[in-house]
């Protein structure tokens, strides 16, 4: 891997991590058409880059992290479907992120789900109450989130629909994915990390660099996304990112025709 290649793939997880656009599907044709998907150190690199994405919403958000604990109960609440699906399920997972047919699929299924669920759940009004988030909502949304574990479908896509189907506003529903996505998206990383290590792969001298840099570029560049998709979902809904995603998901599988060999690498 280059620096060139490194700076692109933290460009592409700095958009894709928090919009409903999947950042799985995204990486694969990224890296797939630099010709770096089956190397070793890209399948590290692509989840390490995570942690860039992960600080920038405690650095948007860090005075909503110093809250009561009751934000962090709720947090965990969302976060406990995730960890008990995703062990119970873990080899139906780890068999599902080799087909990219499925990531294509999803795509495809999820542009048409978020433009339908645009329609059906209109956007508060100006000055009508938002709904509250109790435990109750919390625990749906983070059931929603399960639905993500199937690459593709986009964590973020699903937890802002969960939140939309609880009475949430768009921006409300967009915060509380952004701040589940920290302990998430965390475990994940680390529990990856570890599983990498004992496989044997290595990281050596030189490309710890190419860490930072990825790093530093996931983290500015999901700044500037987080600020961009909250105006953006707010004025215009999901439906935006619903056509982008069917777009996406043609374009994966015109590639898988034309014989492009697209490998999975998250």
């Amino acid at each position: 891997m280059t620096l060139l290649e490194a700076i692109v793939l933290g460009i592409v997880e700095g958009i894709t991590e928090f919009l409903p656009i999947s950042s799985t599907g995204h990486m694969i044709i990224a890296s797939s058409l630099m010709g770096i998907a089956e190397d070793s150190f890209t399948k590290t690199f692509t989840v390490s880059i995570q942690f860039g994405a992960i600080l920038s919403v405690l650095f948007l958000y860090w005075k909503r992290f110093f809250q009561s604990m009751d934000f962090y109960y709720k947090l965990f609440v969302a976060f406990l479907p995730a960890v008990i699906f995703g062990k119970l399920l873990n080899d139906f997972i780890d068999s599902l992120l080799g087909n990219v047919a499925v990531v294509a699929y999803t795509l495809l299924a999820g542009g048409i789900f978020l433009i339908f669920m645009d329609h059906l759940i209109k956007e508060k009004k100006e000055g009508e109450e938002d709904a509250p988030i109790t435990y109750l909502t919390a625990f749906k949304i983070g059931m929603f989130q399960v639905i993500a574990m199937i690459p593709g479908v986009s964590r973020s896509a699903a937890t802002i629909i969960g939140g939309l189907t609880q009475g949430l506003t768009r921006k409300t529903a967009a915060e509380f994915s952004f701040f589940l996505a920290v302990p998430t998206m965390f475990a994940a990383t680390v529990y990856k990390v570890y599983e990498f290590y004992k496989s044997g792969i290595k990281v050596e001298e030189g490309q710890i660099t190419l860490l930072v840099v990825g790093n530093i570029v996931a983290f500015i560049v999901a700044v500037l996304a987080i600020k961009s998709f909250i105006g953006i979902v707010t004025k215009y809904g999901l439906k935006v990112y619903g056509y982008y995603r069917i777009a996406v998901g043609v374009l994966i599988i015109v590639l898988m025709v034309m014989g492009v060999d697209l490998q999975i690498v998250d």
